[in-house]
């Protein structure tokens, strides 16, 4: 069973930076002072369980340029489980838009796919972050 939970406590703050760590810095060779940063005391976080394990994380924050989601990582072990499809539901449906901002995101490019199965189109061009290939995608439901 899977179930997804807003972060409010610091304990559940480490078990998102804990999933990240593994995802992020340890799979994907992410500079760990890029993966951590000033956003994370005002962004919205996001745990995942699955069978009450915590197996992803999540997190959205306002921008100048909109609301930006960020930071989705699921456990190799537990991807293509619908974790990161019950993540972005989640995310999706916590925000708060009543200025009708832009919501966005930045895919690395192999989960280009993923998002646009939600309603999310390809916004520019292609570039590089913390090493990675992504493209800005923007929220088109």
């Amino acid at each position: 069973m899977i179930r997804i939970q807003i972060i409010k406590d610091n304990e559940m703050l480490r078990m998102a930076f804990a999933i990240r760590q593994k995802v992020f810095v340890e799979e994907q060779k992410v500079d760990p002072r890029l993966e951590y940063d000033e956003f994370e005391g005002i962004s919205t976080h996001f745990l995942a369980y699955e069978n009450n394990i915590p197996v992803g994380a999540a997190r959205w924050r306002k921008t100048a340029n909109g609301i930006k989601l960020e930071r989705f990582a699921v456990m190799l072990s537990h991807r293509n489980k619908g974790i990161g499809k019950a993540l972005l539901k989640a995310a999706l449906d916590n925000i708060k838009n009543p200025d009708y901002k832009p919501i966005y995101l930045h895919a690395q490019n192999q989960v280009i796919p993923f998002y646009e199965k939600f309603g999310f189109v390809v916004d520019g061009e292609e570039f590089e972050e913390a090493g990675i290939l992504h493209h800005k995608m923007t929220y088109k439901p």
